[in-house]
């Protein structure tokens, strides 16, 4: 008796999903054959403010990345939901990362995409709590591979914040002027709004823009922003505001990934 054995040839093509917790092995294999860049979403989950969501910082990146996974090919890795944000854990359902933890986290994570054959990891980020953070564990990354010089292959990484991007910061101009703040911004609560019009919450606030400043720690956070936000009025969020802001930043984070990816 002989036994025949079938393989099935699995092929990336327009028609495969663009993320990786949605991709078999095999597939991730296939891209790998025409194409090393990934996006990786990444940000935090804590207070926006009294209309804001706490997973506000994740849900941004998230959404904007799979939009530029799915209208130009780019495999979008799992976000990265939790970041520094100690300053804000006076308030109830933050969640904090110390900056050691987070420094780890994105290394392992670099470290096991390269070594499956990616060469350019794009950190699309949410939150700005976390860029001192992953820039130093960019540095890591890169010193260790100074160290050990030839017997590892070149690598890049770049840090992508999606609210710095040149249309979504002309377009925040326009809509909000100087009252979409610094934190729990409009901006990002009509992105929210606009991927998730089942969470749109209607809440009067007094002042209506909040005041602006710095802070030291999380008791100092709260006392001086009691409702958690700085210096800006999101009561002017609306998903038409969030759609337009999502096509912008779509645009800017492609233009930023495709002239990264084509370092070599």
């Amino acid at each position: 008796m002989s036994l025949s054995l079938r393989f099935t040839v699995f092929v990336f093509n327009a028609e495969a999903s663009m993320r990786l917790d949605l991709c078999s092995w095999q597939e991730v294999e296939r891209y790998l054959e025409h194409s090393t860049g990934i996006i990786i979403p990444i940000g935090s989950h804590e207070q926006h403010g009294p209309n804001g969501l706490l997973g506000t910082d994740a849900i941004c990146p998230e959404y904007i990345a799979r939009g530029v996974g799915e209208r130009y090919q780019v495999l979008v890795g799992p976000t990265l939901g939790l970041g520094m944000a100690q300053h804000h854990l006076d308030f109830p359902g933050s969640i904090s990362l110390r900056p050691t933890t987070l420094i780890a986290v994105v290394t392992d994570v670099v470290r096991s995409l390269l070594r499956h054959g990616f060469t350019h990891v794009f950190f699309l980020n949410g939150h700005g709590g976390n860029i001192a953070t992953i820039s130093a564990a960019f540095a890591e990354l890169y010193a260790d591979h100074s160290f050990r010089r030839a017997e590892a292959a070149p690598f890049h990484l770049r840090l992508g914040n999606w609210f710095m991007g040149k249309r979504v910061t002309a377009l925040t101009d326009a809509l909000y002027g100087a009252s979409n703040g610094s934190h729990a911004t409009a901006s990002e609560v009509s992105l929210t709004y606009y991927a998730h019009p089942e969470a749109v919450k209607q809440v009067e606030m007094q002042p209506r823009v909040a005041p602006a400043g710095g802070f030291r720690d999380a008791a100092d956070f709260r006392q001086r922003y009691p409702d958690g936000r700085v210096g800006s009025d999101p009561s002017a969020a609306c998903q038409e505001h969030g759609r337009q802001l999502f096509e912008a930043a779509v645009e800017d984070t492609i233009a930023s990934y495709r002239e990264f990816t084509a370092s070599k």
